[in-house]
């Protein structure tokens, strides 16, 4: 994560905080969180933040696109259990690619970091072939957005 924070730059109006409460059916018998639920947080995140800020996956495919995640990566420091309630602080990073990409932090009720992240998402047309150049769309809302402040 701390790779990118150098070739790309937080957008702060593009940040948005996502809570939430860990479910039964999110941990392990002994209550603790199971890790690959962790992505599905930042996927709970990610879909908040487009929704919010008018660039929903609907939106996406309303303009013939999808956008399937290339890469993802979670770093566990501390694990959630069963009960505890969380916040997952989402940040678009500012770049110019045919990418969108998001950094995460999870904390919980403590405040206490729980893990980071960071995902790649890829444009690719209905006909399942990823775009090299931005769309159109993408590059109206990105100026809508102030993406590049």
């Amino acid at each position: 994560m701390k790779q990118n924070l150098k070739r790309y730059k937080i957008i702060p109006h593009l940040s948005k905080i996502y809570s939430d409460r860990v479910m039964f059916n999110d941990a392990d018998p002994l209550g603790i969180v199971w890790h690959g639920n962790y992505i599905a947080y930042f996927e709970r995140a990610r879909e908040a933040f487009g929704r919010e800020n008018g660039m929903s996956y609907l939106k996406i495919k309303e303009n013939e696109f999808s956008t399937p995640i290339v890469n993802i990566n979670c770093d566990y420091k501390k694990p959630l259990k069963y009960g505890d309630t969380f916040t997952v602080k989402i940040h678009l990073l500012n770049n110019n690619s045919a990418k969108i990409i998001h950094l995460y932090e999870i904390y919980n009720q403590k405040e206490e970091l729980i893990c980071t992240g960071e995902s790649t998402q890829a444009f690719v047309n209905l006909k399942g072939e990823m775009s090299l150049y931005t769309p159109k769309f993408y590059e109206q809302w990105k100026e809508k957005v102030n993406f590049n402040s």
